[in-house]
């Protein structure tokens, strides 16, 4: 079998982002009495962004953890990569839900920089 712990761990990391931003929209909604939608609020706005971005991003950092497990990549590696996605993931959520895009650039140039660093990698090791 092959040994994915850090893609576990990853994904239930990601998991309780994903609740968290889930919940900070639908609790705004509840403010809002809103079923659906924005209601043309900025901070839900904001919100649903976030939610919507992580959901977007999320599952292919997963997978990219995941393909550089599979190629047996160091632990150390592997864990670094992890590191520097939930730290751009929080940093990118944290920026879009305060409007700071000195928090938002850097998350995105992080994750993008670390997305395709770690997609050559199995790239490589399958050739």
């Amino acid at each position: 079998m092959l040994p994915i712990t850090v893609t576990v761990c990853l994904t239930g990391i990601f998991a309780l982002m994903l609740i968290a931003l889930s919940l900070n929209v639908s609790l705004r909604r509840r403010d809002l009495k809103l079923a659906r939608g924005d209601g043309g609020d900025e901070a839900l706005q904001r919100r649903i962004r976030a939610h919507g971005n992580f959901i977007e991003n999320a599952p292919f950092c997963i997978l990219v953890v995941l393909a550089l497990e599979a190629v047996l990549a160091t632990s150390d590696i592997i864990w670094l990569v992890a590191a520097a996605f939930i730290v751009a993931r929080i940093l990118h959520a944290w920026g879009t839900l305060t409007a700071s895009i000195a928090l938002v650039a850097p998350s995105m140039l992080i994750q993008h920089a670390v997305m395709f660093c770690a997609a050559i990698w199995p790239l490589i090791q399958s050739i």
